[in-house]
C-alpha cells in the first residue's frame, strides 16, 4: 500500500512539474486551437463550435485577442460575429453583427486568450493548494502504512 502511494504521488509530483516548465507552451497551443476553432466555427452542433460559444458567454469576450478577430473569418462573411459575443441577445440583429462598427457597442470587445490565460493563472494558487494538501495526506498515509508493515514484521518474529 506504502509502495502505491508512493507512486501516485510521484505520478502527480511529475504532473505538477511537468505543467509548470511546459506552462508558456499550453499557452501557446490552447492560443493556435482557440484560433482554429474561430477559423472552423459554424452553426451546426460542433463540438469546437460549441466551446467557442461557451467560453464567450461564460467569460464575456469574444475572439481570440478581440471581437475583430471574427473578421478573417468564413462565418463572418456569411452571418456576422456569432451571437454567443452579444452582450444582450434581445439587442443584436444579424445586421449589426456583420458591421464591425455596430457591432463594437452591441458585442463583448475583450478577447478569450487573454481572459481564459489570466482566469487559470488566477485559480492557480487554489489548484496548488489544494494539491499540496493532498500531497501531505498521501505522505502521512504513506509513513503510516511503513509504521504498520513494520508493526506487522516485529509481531510475527515475536510468536515464533
Amino acid at each position: 500500500y506504502a509502495m502505491l502511494l508512493s507512486l501516485i504521488f510521484l505520478i502527480v509530483l511529475v504532473a505538477a512539474v511537468v505543467g509548470f516548465v511546459f506552462r508558456h507552451e499550453i499557452k501557446t497551443n490552447f492560443e493556435s486551437n482557440l484560433n482554429l476553432a474561430l477559423r472552423d466555427y459554424n452553426v451546426t452542433a460542433d463540438r469546437h463550435s460549441e466551446a467557442v460559444d461557451t467560453i464567450q458567454r461564460t467569460l464575456h469576450c469574444c475572439g481570440v485577442q478581440n471581437y475583430s478577430d471574427w473578421e478573417k473569418t468564413e462565418y463572418f462573411t456569411q452571418r456576422g460575429i456569432p451571437r454567443s459575443c452579444c452582450k444582450s441577445q434581445d439587442d443584436c440583429s444579424e445586421e449589426d453583427l456583420k458591421d464591425l462598427s455596430k457591432a463594437k457597442l452591441k458585442v463583448f470587445v475583450d478577447g478569450c486568450f487573454f481572459l481564459v490565460t489570466s482566469t487559470m493563472e488566477s485559480k492557480m494558487s487554489v489548484v496548488a493548494g489544494i494539491s499540496f494538501g493532498i500531497a501531505c495526506f498521501q505522505l502521512v498515509g504513506i509513513i503510516l502504512a511503513c509504521c504498520l508493515s513494520q508493526y506487522i514484521t516485529n509481531n510475527q518474529y515475536e510468536m515464533v
